[in-house]
């Protein structure tokens, strides 16, 4: 499995090398999907090419999925290569580029191996089908005595095969099955075994192409000056000192468009990425900050803790909750506080835009989404998403934040005016005191106990909606969806006997966007920590109050394991907690068990972290550990770290000095587990991390018995 290059004519190159041979295609990447049948003149039809196999035996697959780390270049194909019977190797890949016959291609939500798990298998199951089916009629024989083993259809009982290759051209005579049978699961031979990263060599040695490698000829550098307070006005600039520089060629005003509000920049443009970084430091820029004073994070948290005492907007209720909180035997109220967050991928955002004259334009950029990126290159440039050619490349981590779009509109500003093709890279600096950002999140908590049984629970989550700044898209009186998604009973199947979950809508001008698992990073914070203190206003033990509550068998399954793997109930020295949480997301149940234990010095110290998911189907179990230490790590980091503040309408943070990450020599020991329960599947990206906050929390109060409602945790002064 080697990734290609993007463009389209290398595409309909590579499905011609020797005649077109083989080519399916899906309607769409739902359920409901047709497989269809492609020709040269058909590939230009609104229908995503998924597979191409030549008369020499190539075999090409389409991966319309950018890949940021989370192995999408090797589950994708594996899902074709599983039905197929061809190994790994033998799969070519061609990165979508935003055009709609590919479908959704954006990289979130940890959607890329649920999506693509039934359409993906169908299309190499039906392929396999034709292959055989061909073979079978040159040879005279029954379908049945023929089967499918590496790229070959083999005569049963005989030495005799055909390569794909030589079958490809008659197949593509035959008419696509409509419901070519899956494999089954214990026939895998791909899906659900470990097998070995075939894209790490070339990451470890530098071959590989991340947007940052990019260049094209002719094209010029440009370092950006954001406002410090984020939605200043440019005053005046003074760029005399900038123009001194070798390499710059000029200083000009741009602009960082927002999908909330535009704001004003200055850009210096240069032929060499230093020159550009030196001329932008050179820059004496007034600034007008009218107004910024009053956007703070201190100023959007006590409007969340004022709105925390009022009534939000209900959306779902069952029994009357405060009759409930009225006539119970104890009742319980914290608000629980989670920071703003920045994402702080390694490879900070950039992109090459280039505006034609033609009215054309080509960008080159690592993106989570194509798809959304031509959406908002059309809309700002006010073109036909025709006109546009998107070159997706690896990205050096995203978590959502490649998926907002103003970097590469500001190079698209900037190549317009300049009539040439333009890099821009942000810095380290502009990332982190830029944003967009995870929103700051309150979880006010109400519950009730009635003896040892947990009675009542309501959930008011308060905040700014991504959905609103990101897409205008919500009204004062609705709910954001992901929000009432995420909390909703049917998701998180605590069968309390009363509840209530209700929403406020805090807005705020400094930008949000998604966050890796979204809002499930905020509210499972504030839900599994106040199920501890329900359960142990209950004296129950924390396991059991949950289990209690939970009929669903995958649930009761994940905890049960969390309890084994973690030794739950054996008994800890005096100083060790352990600490608990669940929480499912994007379609994976996610437990996880923090133990802390108390030092000399009186600080804490996170010993051991264990992690259990039912992510369900599952291609590579390596890649889920792997992604499950991911999150664990990211989720520690946001618990024990400092979070994003602001002051005066500017970040107080600017790098990793103020920001800082959790580093090696920190890393607790971490053991992962999978429960194969058989399911669909879920996500695995982003699932592991929401536990992880609220266990540890839990953990703390078992080791020391304060309750901590508010991120980060400082383990110095708990």
């Amino acid at each position: 499995m080697t990734p290609n290059s993007n463009s389209r004519r290398e595409f309909l190159r590579l499905s011609s090398l020797s005649g077109l041979g083989l080519v399916l295609g899906v309607s769409s990447f739902a359920k409901n999907s047709s497989l269809v049948k492609l020709t040269a003149e058909a590939i230009q039809l609104e229908i995503n090419p998924f597979i191409i196999i030549d008369n020499l035996g190539n075999i090409t697959l389409v991966n319309p999925r950018p890949d940021m780390g989370q192995g999408s270049t090797q589950a994708v194909p594996s899902l074709l290569a599983e039905e197929l019977e061809v190994s790994l190797e033998k799969v070519k890949l061609i990165q979508s580029d935003g055009k709609s016959k590919y479908g959704s291609q954006t990289a979130g939500g940890s959607s890329s191996v649920r999506e693509l798990w039934e359409p993906l298998r169908k299309a190499g199951a039906a392929a396999r089908e034709m292959l055989t089916e061909t073979a079978a009629k040159r040879w005279g024989v029954p379908v049945a005595n023929c089967y499918a083993e590496d790229a070959r259809i083999h005569l049963k009982n005989s030495d005799k095969s055909f390569s794909y290759g030589e079958l490809a051209d008659e197949a593509a005579k035959l008419p696509v099955p409509k419901d070519p049978k899956l494999k089954d699961p214990k026939d895998f031979k791909i899906i659900g075994k470990v097998k070995p990263r075939l894209d790490v060599p070339a990451r470890v040695t530098g071959k590989a192409v991340f947007g940052m490698d990019v260049d094209v000829p002719g094209m010029v550098y440009a370092a950006i000056l954001h406002a410090p307070a984020i939605h200043g006005k440019i005053v005046s600039i003074d760029d005399a000192a900038a123009k001194k520089i070798p390499g710059v060629i000029r200083v000009m005003k741009a602009e960082r468009p927002m999908p909330h509000r535009t704001s004003e920049a200055v850009a210096v443009i240069a032929s060499n990425w230093w020159a550009a970084l030196k001329g932008k430091k050179a820059l004496n820029v007034t600034w007008d900050n009218a107004g910024m004073d009053k956007m703070t994070t201190d100023t959007y948290f006590a409007k969340g803790y004022d709105a925390a005492k009022a009534e939000g907007i209900n959306f779902e209720e069952k029994g009357d909750i405060d009759q409930a909180l009225t006539h119970s035997e104890k009742t319980l109220e914290a608000v629980y506080e989670t920071p703003f967050l920045a994402h702080a991928p390694i490879e900070p955002e950039n992109a090459i835009a280039h505006v034609k004259d033609n009215g054309e334009v080509e960008i080159w950029a690592p993106i989570q989404g194509p798809d959304w990126a031509l959406r908002d290159v059309a809309g700002y440039l006010k073109i036909k998403p025709e006109q546009i050619k998107i070159n997706v490349f690896l990205l050096g981590g995203a978590f959502g934040r490649k998926a907002y779009h103003d970097f590469l509109l500001e190079a698209c500003f900037l190549s317009k005016e300049l009539k040439k093709p333009v890099k821009v890279i942000w810095t380290r600096e502009d990332d982190i005191t830029q944003g967009p950002y995870r929103p700051g999140m309150l979880s006010a908590m109400k519950g009730a106990v009635n003896g040892k049984k947990i009675a009542a629970f309501h959930h008011h989550a308060i905040g700014e909606s991504i959905s609103r700044q990101v897409f205008n898209g919500l009204q004062d009186h609705q709910v954001d969806d992901w929000i009432s998604g995420e909390l909703s009973a049917e998701n998180h199947k605590y069968e309390i006997p009363t509840w209530k979950l209700s929403w406020s809508n805090v807005k705020t001008d400094i930008p949000v966007v998604w966050w890796r698992s979204v809002y499930a990073s905020n509210f499972a914070f504030g839900q599994e920590c106040f199920m501890d203190e329900l359960a142990h206003a209950a004296g129950q033990d924390p396991i059991e109050a949950r289990l209690a509550l939970l009929k669903d068998e995958r649930f009761r399954k994940v905890l049960e394991v969390i309890a084994e793997k973690s030794n739950w109930k054996e008994k800890l020295p005096a100083g060790q907690g352990r600490g608990v949480a669940v929480f499912k997301s994007f379609g994976s149940i996610s437990a996880c068990c923090v133990t802390v234990s108390k030092q000399s010095g009186g600080e804490l110290k996170i010993e051991k972290v264990v992690s259990v998911i039912d992510c369900g189907w599952h291609v590579n179990p390596d890649n889920v550990k792997a992604q499950t230490e991911g999150n664990i790590v990211m989720g520690l980091t946001a618990a024990i770290k400092p979070g994003i503040t602001y002051a005066n309408g500017m970040a107080q943070q600017s790098n990793f000095h103020d920001y800082p990450i959790m580093r090696i020599n920190e890393t607790p020991k971490m053991d992962i587990h999978i429960v194969n329960s058989g399911a669909q599947p879920g996500g695995v990206g982003e699932p592991g991390l929401p536990p992880v906050a609220p266990a540890l929390a839990n953990a703390i109060f078992a080791a020391t018995g304060k309750r901590l409602r508010k991120l980060p945790i400082d383990l110095n002064e708990v």
